[in-house]
């Protein structure tokens, strides 16, 4: 469970591409200096992941499907049937991995230089924003390639971590373990909370906030991470953090109002746009997930009409947006890639997503999830009902508001609560379509997925990812193995 030869990082924040190069073959000595505080704050715009996870957790999701046609663009067969992908190009579990990890090395860089120097206060925001971005990296990495967090139990999370990587890489060679959940977790926790109380009262001088964890941005973090916890007054509390009072009222995304009435080029620019309030952190990541549309597993009839298009516990759909390209060919039409020229004469370069990776949206129903996990019903249905009435299109609180015998009924559940966090789960698949975050409820709660295989013979048959499946952590990279570190079971 050792993990060597992390070779160096490449740290100048002028690199766009951090994962793409991210190996620096000279010594030590030869990096530029770390000596004032505009270098760290530029240093620190490279603590963020230059790939995303979009293809890795849609295709492992109930978000897709065997359309019995379409173009097998790798690694989408490969994550569909979750099999392991032994491939590190973009869009790939070791390309995630990769971006992680040298995202990490910048923010230890920038802390190795703040503890090395007398900055004074003035780093403060910076320093916060490195360690916020450390626990965001790992916990990115800890929830992809290990089991996923026991919180009934923590004697349940001694199973392998991920390494958890605090100091700068000054040797060629240097030997990690991977250590276990529960060490990982609390790594996290150490560097989230510590992060927290310096970006508390923030005045950092970032040039486009939304590229940085703000304190806003860092309080959805922490929402998200005490969901996994199950630390539910935490959850709340982070939540209310976000905006004054905890009042995401006209802060949404906007769909079934000012989305509504753009034309879709607009929309889809405005989707990933900076200044935008319901948008609290975006990273421009590497990728070509957008072009996959006629994938032949992807978005197809049946998730479209029954899930997406499909209607609510609230007695009606959402308002999304949407293309067809001609069935089976379905997308939600969100993402919009730009292109960036490496080199001109030749026309090459790299297919680019600006990726929001934490939104107002999700927080308010991570709010609403814990509101009901401490049995405060009222304030979840006020939650979730500012959620539909944001998304359900002619909204109408007479017909559309959610009530907790429409769920029971929708869901044919008796509990109160438990139809309610269906309620709240099916909001997030529907309105985060797409987006990446749908596995992250299909592994804290359980839920098996299912997919279609369409065969030679155009027979139907079914494959399920049950939660038991060791096949739902993605794999140790093959390159890391070749470095020492253990590999998931299979």
């Amino acid at each position: 469970m050792k993990l060597r030869n992390f070779k160096y990082l490449i740290l100048s924040s002028t690199i766009l591409f951090t994962s793409c190069s991210k190996y620096l073959d000279q010594e030590p000595d030869m990096r530029a200096e770390i000596n004032t505080v505009d270098k760290v704050k530029r240093l620190v715009t490279s603590a963020y992941p230059s790939n995303n996870y979009l293809a890795m957790t849609e295709t492992y999701s109930d978000n897709v499907e065997d359309k019995g046609v379409g173009e097998l663009y790798e690694p989408v067969p490969h994550l569909y049937n979750w099999k392991d992908v032994i491939d590190s190009d973009k869009d790939t579990p070791t390309a995630y991995w990769n971006a992680c990890y040298a995202a990490i090395a910048a923010a230890n860089h920038a802390l190795k230089a703040i503890e090395k120097n007398n900055f004074g206060d003035e780093v403060l925001p910076y320093k916060g924003e490195a360690l916020v971005a450390r626990a965001y990296n790992h916990f990115m990495l800890v929830t992809f390639f290990s089991k996923v967090y026991d919180r009934s139990s923590n004697a349940n999370n001694d199973s392998p971590g991920i390494p958890y990587v605090t100091d700068p890489e000054t040797i060629t060679l240097k030997n990690y373990e991977r250590g276990t959940v529960k060490s990982v977790y609390d790594n996290i926790r150490k560097d989230l909370e510590e992060g927290l109380s310096l970006l508390a009262g923030s005045d950092g001088a970032w040039n486009v906030p939304k590229y940085h964890f703000t304190p806003a941005a860092a309080h959805a973090f922490a929402a998200r991470f005490y969901l996994f916890t199950g630390e539910w007054q935490k959850v709340v509390d982070n939540a209310n953090k976000i905006f004054p009072s905890g009042n995401f009222s006209g802060k949404l995304t906007p769909f079934n109002s000012t989305f509504k009435s753009q034309d879709v080029a607009t929309v889809r620019t405005n989707f990933t746009k900076a200044d935008q309030v319901y948008n609290l952190l975006i990273t421009e990541t590497n990728s070509g997930y957008e072009r996959w549309w006629n994938s032949r597993y992807a978005m197809g009839v049946r998730v479209t009409q029954d899930i997406y298009n499909g209607k609510t516990a609230a007695g009606a759909q959402l308002y999304n947006l949407g293309l067809n390209y001609g069935a089976p060919h379905y997308t939600t039409y969100l993402w919009k890639e730009f292109f960036y020229i490496s080199d001109a004469t030749a026309g090459t370069g790299y297919a680019m997503l600006m990726v929001p990776i934490f939104v107002t949206d999700e927080a308010l129903l991570n709010r609403a999830e814990a509101y009901l996990e401490l049995g405060n019903i009222n304030a979840a249905l006020a939650d979730l009902n500012l959620f539909a009435s944001n998304r359900i299109n002619n909204y109408n609180p007479s017909t559309h508001a959610v009530t907790v015998a429409k769920s029971k009924e929708f869901f044919n559940l008796s509990d109160d609560k438990e139809a309610l966090i269906q309620t709240a789960l099916q909001f997030k698949q529907i309105g985060f379509m797409s987006m990446g975050l749908r596995w992250f409820d299909i592994i804290r709660k359980g839920i098996t997925v299912k997919h279609n295989v369409i065969g030679n013979d155009e027979r139907e048959t079914f494959i399920e990812l049950k939660p038991e499946d060791p096949r739902r952590i993605f794999q140790i990279p093959q390159e890391a193995k070749l470095a020492g570190v253990e590999q998931n079971p299979r």
